[in-house]
C-alpha cells in the first residue's frame, strides 16, 4: 500500500460536529447507520428507480454474499497504541487521497435525483475524494468536470463496440480533466434482474443515463437525426453498442495505446485474471462483482479479495468495492489487501434522500467511522493493515 506525504485528518472531525450541534437542537440530515438509509430511500423513489439502484441478480445471493463475507471477519483490537493522532491519507495511481475512498460509478443518478452526478461531483469535491464517473451518466463528461471544479476525477469505460466512439470518449475524458480509467469488464451484457424484470424498467431504452453518448461526436455522426429528433433510432444505436458483445484481453491494446495515464479493470474475481491484467500493462485492478448485480450465486468481492491481492504482489494498484456499507467495512477490506475502496449504493441512497448534503454525509460519515475505527483498534496509519488485524469467524 503505497503512502506519500500523508496528512494527519483531524480525529474524529465529522461526530464531533454532530455532537456540538446538537447543543443547539440540530441533528444530522440522514441517519448515521448507513444502513438505514436505504429503507429510507425506498419511500422516496418511485419503484422503477428503487429496483434499479437497490435491485441484483437472480436471488440476490450475490449481494447477500457480500454482506455475510464482511460479517465473516472480526476486528481484534489492540491496546495501549499511541493512535490520538491518525493518518488516513494515501497515493494511488498518482492520485492523492486524503482517505483510502473514491465514489464509484454509478450510472444514471438522475432516477436518483434531478442533479444526479453533478451533485456527487460537487459533494466528492469538496471532500477531495475522487468521483469515478459513470459512462452510463445523467449528465455529460463536461459538465461532471465543471461540477468537479479542481476535485480528483477518475472515467469509467462501458466500452463501445465502435472504435471510433471509444477513442472519442477516451479524448473527451482526458481532455476534461480525468486521468485515470476504469474499464468494466463484467457488464457487457446485462444480468438477469428480476427487480427490474418484473418492472419491464431499463432507464437507457427511455434516453436516460445515455447524455454522454448522446453529446458524442462519433456517436452521432452515425444517426440520421438528432437524439431529441428521434429517441429510438439513437436509443436503437447505443444499447448494442455497449451491450451484447464479449470482451476479450486482446483489445486491451487499443486502451493502452490511446490513454496516457493509469488504467484500471473493474470486475476481476480470479486471481488468474489479476495476473493477466498486470501481464497485460494495466495499472490497477478493481475486486468486485459490481455489488451482485450481474451474477446470481458469485463468490463474495471480499472473500477474493485475499487471493487477488497475493497473485497481484504489489505490481499494481488493488481497489475493492461490493457490499462496503460504513468504515468498518473500509477497514477490513483494507487489512485483506486492498488499496482503496469504491463506496456505491450508499451515497446513491444518500442523494436521493438529500441531493447533494446526504453524498457528503455519506462520505463524512464513512470517513469518520473508518478514522475511528483506525485509531479504537490500535492503529495509527492505514498503511499498517494487515490481515493480522483481523479474525476469521469460528477461529
Amino acid at each position: 500500500m503505497t503512502n506519500s506525504s500523508p496528512e494527519v485528518v483531524p480525529a474524529s472531525s465529522y461526530q464531533a460536529e454532530i455532537y456540538f450541534a446538537g447543543l443547539s437542537g440540530a441533528t444530522p440530515p440522514l441517519p448515521t447507520d448507513l444502513t438505514q438509509l436505504e429503507p429510507l430511500a425506498k419511500q422516496r423513489l418511485d419503484p422503477g428507480p428503487y429496483g434499479y439502484i437497490a435491485g441484483g441478480a437472480g436471488s440476490g445471493a450475490t449481494m447477500r454474499a457480500n454482506l455475510e463475507a464482511f460479517d465473516r471477519w472480526r476486528i481484534v483490537p489492540r491496546m495501549l497504541r499511541e493512535t490520538t493522532r491518525r493518518t488516513l491519507s494515501s497515493t494511488i495511481l498518482g492520485t492523492r487521497l486524503p482517505a483510502p475512498i473514491l465514489v464509484a460509478p454509478v450510472g444514471v443518478l438522475s432516477i436518483a435525483h434531478p442533479d444526479g452526478e453533478l451533485a456527487v461531483a460537487r459533494a466528492a469535491s469538496a471532500l477531495g475524494v475522487p468521483m469515478v464517473l459513470s459512462t452510463a451518466s445523467s449528465h455529460t463528461i463536461e459538465e461532471v468536470a465543471e461540477a468537479s471544479g479542481d476535485g480528483p476525477r477518475w472515467y469509467q469505460l462501458y466500452w463501445p463496440t465502435e472504435d471510433a466512439v471509444t477513442l472519442s470518449l477516451l479524448a473527451r475524458a482526458k481532455a476534461a480533466g480525468f486521468d485515470t480509467l476504469v474499464v468494466t469488464l463484467d457488464t457487457w451484457t446485462l444480468g438477469y434482474r428480476p427487480l427490474d424484470l418484473d418492472q419491464a424498467y431499463l432507464p437507457f431504452l427511455r434516453g436516460v443515463g445515455t447524455a454522454i453518448p448522446f453529446s458524442d461526436p462519433a456517436f452521432l455522426a452515425g444517426l440520421a437525426a438528432a437524439p431529441q429528433d428521434d429517441l429510438m433510432a439513437a436509443v436503437g444505436r447505443w444499447v448494442p453498442m455497449f451491450t451484447g458483445t464479449a470482451l476479450r484481453w486482446d483489445r486491451l491494446p487499443l486502451l493502452r495505446d490511446n490513454w496516457d495515464g493509469p488504467i484500471v479493470l473493474k470486475g476481476v474475481l480470479h486471481p488468474e485474471d489479476a495476473r493477466l491484467a498486470v501481464d497485460s500493462g494495466m495499472d490497477g485492478i478493481v475486486v468486485s462483482n459490481h455489488g451482485g448485480r450481474q451474477v446470481d450465486g458469485a463468490v463474495a468481492a471480499l472473500d477474493a479479495l485475499p487471493g487477488i491481492a497475493d497473485a497481484v504482489a504489489g505490481r499494481a494498484a488493488v481497489l475493492f468495492d461490493s457490499g462496503v456499507r460504513g468504515g468498518a467495512d473500509v477497514f477490513k477490506a483494507l487489512a485483506l489487501g486492498a488499496d482503496a475502496v469504491l463506496l456505491a449504493r450508499p451515497y446513491v441512497y444518500g442523494l436521493a434522500l438529500h441531493g447533494e448534503d446526504g453524498v457528503r454525509h455519506v462520505l463524512r460519515g464513512v470517513i469518520t467511522e473508518l478514522d475511528i475505527t483506525l485509531g479504537l483498534s490500535g492503529y495509527s496509519d492505514i498503511a499498517q493493515l494487515s490481515p493480522d488485524a483481523l479474525l476469521p469467524m469460528g477461529s
